[in-house]
């Protein structure tokens, strides 16, 4: 019954803001004095696109918003594969910026208990940005704002969380009809079959799939869990700040990777394979582009560069989208699985360095950007220009524009992510439409929209679900996920390439080092947090 009152205590707090904050917009007033903002945003290096922090959409926003109150917005470019490195070289030198995030809690969690981050007043929020605010009722995300019992964060939206449909993998549907398939591999069994094939008929002169040394923490291991899978597990494991080497679902998915790898399907360098930032990505996108792979996947947009660039050199080939093995004649497997994206975008955070006017400029431009009209803009650009009005009333994003106003990375997500994360158009038919690439030889959008309609299914299941939050800081994570990275790293390279005989022996070995250099401390204390209530728990199936 206590827990009770306090949930209803909770709402009717929640609904008394939400109705006083979106009573009436705030007539916002020039600051008297100029104030300076800092905002990150993700640097991905992308060759023909302007620099990220100074482009025709930062100066945009500084004149359609910046000038109008006084404000100075400063961008602040972050490499989007050196997040932490990054934003410790800015905390460290007292240039945090003043608006902090990232799509990754343990990240966020980890800055607001080192103390770069200051705690703040919901209620004051709502009141600088109603709409905003707003938002994150309608998306039930109060409940991710506090943690250690201190409020630190707001969120931004990510529509259609738990279906990952921006993402795909495209495949060489030209090779499989090659070797007497008419369709992309709907099983595992299916997969195998056809890759060997590939191989034996020398359609590559290399093997035939990219794979390389995991840069991140993140283990790609739904697919080898148990269903439903066990809560205190997922709690301990399930993670994307440290890599789960210890648990069996990543044993299932490195024995795999070794079957694999021992048929031929990965090169015999591949841990060796780096750019100059010491990431496998590159090559294997260079290999896909070249016509040397059987499978290359992305974030879509209206212009993917690398779909651009392959059908340029292979105008003869043929691609398909390859769903997640989920599909046998037609419907999705009872025991199909998959991660979903956390049920909010961006976690924003705000420096604690950032004075009183500081935090209302800031607080100010994310109510500025949610508003539909500035949205819009940001994400198609000018008219005529950047996008064209389609028959259906809705703006298509001519993908091959280069000029001064080209939109930067994904139609300026990298900006607008600051509030919500992929762009939304009409129906999640004329979302998907919105980012179906343009201006190649195939048009995509049945089958994203097919791969969309595979995914929401297995969502409804109860079988599409994320990480879980914490509402304590793991201290053992901060201390030892760096070290941890590195490790696992490592054993991911023996063990994919080691003779199968001994792949469950090393395995042990490499699994108890990791245990030992911090990894038990760190499920002990994230299974502590779980027993005392302190998570998110899994969805209801």
């Amino acid at each position: 019954m206590k827990k009770m009152l306090t949930l209803l205590l909770a709402l009717t707090m929640a609904l008394t803001m939400i109705a006083a904050a979106t009573a009436e917009v705030p007539a916002w007033e020039p600051f008297a004095e100029t104030v300076t903002i800092t905002v990150p945003v993700y640097d991905r290096s992308k060759v023909g696109y302007p620099a990220v922090d100074d482009n025709y959409w930062t100066q945009y926003i500084q004149k359609e918003f910046g000038d109008k109150y006084n404000i100075d917005v400063n961008y602040v470019a972050i490499p989007r594969g050196d997040v932490m490195t990054k934003y410790s070289l800015l905390i460290a030198g007292g240039e945090t910026p003043t608006i902090m995030m990232e799509y990754d809690y343990p990240k966020v969690a980890q800055w607001a208990t080192d103390g770069a981050m200051q705690t703040i007043d919901l209620e004051a929020f709502a009141a600088v940005a109603p709409t905003y605010y707003g938002k994150m009722v309608e998306n039930n995300q109060l409940g991710y704002t506090d943690i250690n019992g201190e409020t630190y964060f707001v969120l931004s939206e990510r529509p259609y969380y738990n279906t990952t449909y921006t993402y795909a993998n495209f495949v060489r549907m030209d090779w499989l009809r090659a070797v007497g398939y008419d369709h992309v591999p709907k099983s595992y069994e299916e997969q195998v079959d056809a890759i060997n094939k590939i191989i034996a008929a020398g359609l590559t002169d290399q093997a035939p799939l990219g794979l390389g040394i995991p840069t991140s923490a993140y283990v790609t291991n739904f697919a080898y869990r148990d269903i439903p899978v066990d809560e205190a597990e997922w709690a301990q494991h399930s993670s994307l700040g440290t890599a789960s080497l210890s648990w069996e679902p990543t044993k299932e998915l490195l024995k795999r990777l070794n079957s694999e790898y021992h048929m031929g399907w990965y090169s015999s360098e591949f841990d060796l394979e780096k750019d100059s930032k010491g990431a496998a990505t590159d090559q294997a996108q260079t290999d896909f582009i070249n016509g040397k792979t059987y499978r290359y996947g992305g974030y879509m947009s209206a212009n993917v560069s690398w779909l651009t660039a392959f059908f340029e050199n292979n105008p003869d080939a043929e691609l398909a989208i390859e769903s997640n093995y989920a599909v046998v004649d037609g419907e999705v497997v009872p025991d199909a699985q998959l991660r979903a994206d956390n049920p909010f975008g961006m976690i924003v955070g705000f420096s604690s360095y950032a004075t009183e006017d500081q935090l209302k400029a800031a607080w100010m431009l994310m109510e500025w950007m949610i508003q539909p009209e500035n949205l819009f803009v940001l994400e198609n650009g000018v008219e005529g220009v950047t996008y064209t009005m389609g028959e259906n009333g809705l703006p298509v994003v001519v993908g091959d524009y280069t000029g001064t106003e080209m939109l930067n990375h994904n139609m300026n997500i990298d900006m607008t992510c600051l509030v919500h994360a992929s762009k939304v158009v009409g129906t999640i038919e004329d979302s998907i439409a919105a980012i179906t690439p343009q201006g190649l030889p195939q048009d995509f959008y049945q089958a994203l929209l097919d791969n969309y309609n595979e995914l929401a299914e297995i969502a409804a299941k109860g079988n599409a679900y994320s990480d879980p939050v914490f509402a304590v800081a793991i201290e053992s994570e901060s201390e030892y996920t760096a070290s941890l990275l590195s490790l696992y790293q490592e054993a991911f390279a023996k063990l994919v390439k080691c003779d199968p005989a001994e792949f469950d022996a090393l395995y042990e070995q490499l699994s108890q080092d990791y245990l030992d250099a911090g990894y038990q401390e760190i499920i002990d204390e994230r299974l502590e947090a779980y027993e005392a209530g302190q998570t998110t728990k899994l969805p209801q199936r």
